[in-house]
């Protein structure tokens, strides 16, 4: 028996979580640091010299100089503490020499050129503390997105572009903010049965989506090595949703297996039918002789699920997804986004190359943001599978 290689990304973490350039990434990233100093300056030396322009404009009987006060307020948005400081300083020189134009210094007391003064001062000290707690906050924010895309990372274990015999290429949009994924799930693992792909769509999203999402995704990464038929995979990820996931969620979910070349095997428990686009670009929807229920409500039907077997040549492109690609709407219409009449040009001859097949996928990706206007509202996957043998 040959020994198992198992696919692994070359992004993926460490057991520390994610490289120390990426943290650092985060965290610049996160506090705008990543932008040079002048760039993040700019705001506040523009307020500087609009209101040196609108006070010498305006003439010598009007006083504009406290509305300088704004500086640091702007400032403190985009600089460091220091950064800020040096900054103000050029707006409190303004202060002064636009008191000096105006004459307000030479009035007996001068009460308005020291109010205009110790103003600026003070909101300059305070927005410089405002500034340092900004940046604290940043770096706590930094820390925490680190983690937990690190988290993300390993529990989808991005596979590389070849598995076994198969080329992939996919794209994966979460709907959640700053997350990675969500509640579509994929994997694809080579294994003594086989090379065998695993395609999900948990019910919901967000945090109780990704749980589940764990939960379907490690029982698959067991049971694929373990069992000698898809369907033993299936019971074996079945028990598993029943023991952790709470009543009334469910996972649509769709497995394929390719052992012998030019053939494949599918096992579907409720989820979106596989299309098969052939080598003169024309998509055939694989649906299912029997469909079967969603994982995690497998107690409520009779029967048991059956695979079926497909043809898959050299010059197909299976491309399996979730809902979220075929129930994305149209940007004014609302109508459901066409995969099957679709995807059939646009992945024509990607089985010749991983660089034609990468290109294949952002072709269809592309088609499906001008579909919705450039913005999906629910996890979406797109996975693009051709043969190497």
């Amino acid at each position: 028996m040959s020994p198992i290689r198992r696919a692994q990304s070359p992004s993926a973490p460490t057991a520390a979580g994610l490289p120390t350039d990426r943290q650092r990434g985060a965290l610049l990233a996160a506090d705008l640091q990543d932008v040079p100093l002048w760039r993040r300056a700019t705001p506040a030396l523009i307020a500087v010299l609009l209101v040196s322009l609108a006070d010498l404009l305006s003439g010598k009987d009007r006083y504009l100089a406290p509305l300088m006060t704004v500086v640091p307020a702007v400032a403190a948005l985009t600089l460091k503490p220091r950064e800020l400081l040096a900054v103000c300083s050029a707006g409190l020189l303004a202060v002064y020499g636009l008191s000096h134009y105006d004459q307000v210094d030479n009035i007996n007391d001068a009460r308005f050129l020291y109010g205009a003064m110790v103003s600026y001062l003070v909101l300059t000290v305070f927005s410089a503390w405002v500034a340092k707690i900004r940046m604290r906050r940043a770096a706590a924010f930094a820390a925490v997105s680190s983690v937990a895309e690190a988290a993300q990372r390993a529990l989808l274990r991005l596979p590389g572009p070849a598995v076994g015999p198969l080329r992939l290429a996919v794209r994966y949009v979460s709907a959640a903010d700053a997350s990675r994924i969500g509640g579509d799930l994929y994997s694809v693992l080579e294994t003594p049965h086989g090379t065998r792909v695993a395609v999900g769509d948990v019910r919901g999203k967000g945090l109780a989506a990704v749980q589940t999402a764990a939960v379907v995704l490690g029982a698959f990464r067991e049971a694929a090595y373990d069992e000698a038929g898809l369907r033993g995979v299936a019971a074996r990820i079945e028990a598993s949703v029943e023991r952790h996931v709470p009543d009334g969620e469910f996972t649509t979910a769709l497995f394929a297996e390719f052992r012998t070349p030019g053939e494949m095997e599918l096992l579907q428990f409720g989820h979106v039918a596989p299309i098969r686009v052939d080598g003169d670009g024309l998509a055939h929807v694989l649906d299912a002789p029997d469909p079967w229920v969603p994982l995690g409500l497998g107690r409520l039907a009779a029967g048991e699920s059956a695979t079926w077997g497909q043809p898959f040549g050299a010059e197909d492109v299976l491309v399996l997804c979730t809902d979220g690609v075929i129930e994305a709407r149209h940007r004014r219409s609302g109508e459901f986004y066409p995969l099957a009449e679709r995807v059939g040009p646009l992945v024509r001859g990607a089985a010749r190359s991983a660089g034609e097949l990468e290109a294949a996928v952002g072709r269809v990706y592309a088609d499906l943001l001008a579909h919705t206007g450039g913005e999906l509202r629910d996890d979406a996957l797109l996975l693009l599978i051709t043969r190497t043998d």
